[in-house]
């Protein structure tokens, strides 16, 4: 697939918003864990959208950073 610089830019955009969530979620979750939540859906939810998230800069990964051909 090849994209435009702007399309390139607003996926970079993402990228670095998607990177920020999961930083964000992450600290959540072990800010919960070491106050001992015992909401253990909360918990869950809050791990399955971080999967979530993670999967979206995996893809968005492969669009803004070229690959290098050793």
């Amino acid at each position: 697939m090849h994209l435009t610089t702007e399309q390139k830019a607003k996926m970079g955009t993402e990228l670095a918003t998607k990177r920020q969530e999961h930083k964000d979620l992450d600290a959540s979750i072990n800010a919960l864990l070491a106050t001992g939540c015992q909401d253990a859906m909360m918990l869950q939810r809050l791990k399955k959208k971080k999967l979530t998230i993670k999967d979206r800069i995996t893809y968005l990964e492969q669009f803004v950073i070229p690959d290098i051909i050793a």
